[in-house]
């Protein structure tokens, strides 16, 4: 039986004391010899640079494969498409393709969806890249509809997307039935479940808000209940017990693999991996 695929996922430092935190957790996890990890693209290109230099520090530090998080919101066609030059140029095989964040509100981008920036870089560049594309199995919070939803995401698939991997979620079942949907829809891809380890109740609750992730109430009550008590401990305990049961759903049902929005932080994916039995393969 084939591993399940591992992934994780970073953010470009800021500063020194964040670059040596990334450094730290980066080199835990890497350990784990996952097969490849993605690195985030800021609203509006705000972290161009910093992404550019933290994609190149992990490919010439481990090897492993590395994959840019592109965004539709990038200043303008011919800085993405040098964006891509440089990329190749120091051996990345793979995207991660995102419309992105609309700075301030507004829309400043080369491309108005993500699946004309798949069909672009197609184009331009043919199967030189493997490219990764997201979707929302609870639907995206600017979405009209769930179905306007599954359809992007299957206009994505159609321009040239080889794979997704999903927003986090903390119910299996939503997971399984948006892959059915997506299947009857056409969409033969894998779909990887993007998983959101539990450490802190208040950046879930604010960031859930923003990307429309719900929290089930029967979570969402006894983390609010530990969060106010100041037990952190129950609180971390019962987020790895509530994600860990989640990932084995996930896995047991098919799930070809799993993402880590790790945070830069290697604690709470190695525990998650370890009682999963992921990694070192």
């Amino acid at each position: 039986m084939e591993a399940p695929q591992l992934s994780f996922e970073f953010f470009p430092p800021r500063d020194d004391v964040q670059t040596a935190r990334f450094r730290t957790a980066r080199d835990r996890l890497l350990a784990l010899h996952p097969d490849y990890v993605s690195v985030t693209f800021g609203a509006g290109g705000s972290t161009r640079s910093r992404t550019v230099d933290t994609v190149r520090e992990i490919a010439e530090a481990s090897g492993i494969p590395v994959a840019p998080h592109i965004s539709c919101m990038s200043e303008d066609l011919d800085s993405l498409r040098q964006l891509l030059e440089s990329y190749d140029r120091f051996g990345v095989k793979r995207l991660v393709v995102l419309r992105g964040d609309r700075p301030s509100g507004r829309y400043a981008g080369v491309f108005e969806h993500a699946a004309d920036l798949v069909a672009d870089i197609r184009q331009r560049w043919g199967s030189r890249f493997h490219l990764e594309v997201a979707c929302y199995p609870e639907h995206h919070p600017e979405s009209p509809s769930p179905a306007a939803d599954l359809r992007h995401f299957r206009d994505k698939v159609a321009a040239g997307a080889d794979g997704a991997i999903t927003q986090y979620f903390f119910n299996a079942e939503c997971y399984f039935r948006f892959v059915d949907d997506a299947r009857a829809l056409g969409v033969d891809v894998p779909i990887v479940p993007g998983v959101m380890p539990i450490t802190n109740y208040q950046g879930l609750a604010r960031f859930s808000r923003t990307c429309g992730a719900e929290i089930p109430q029967w979570i969402d009550k006894r983390l609010q209940a530990w969060d106010a008590e100041g037990d952190r401990e129950s609180l971390i305990e019962f987020g790895h017990e509530v994600v860990c049961n989640l990932c084995r759903r996930l896995l047991d049902g098919g799930a070809p693999g799993l993402h880590f929005y790790t945070l830069n932080r290697a604690g709470p994916s190695l525990r998650l991996c370890s009682d999963l039995g992921l990694g070192n393969r």
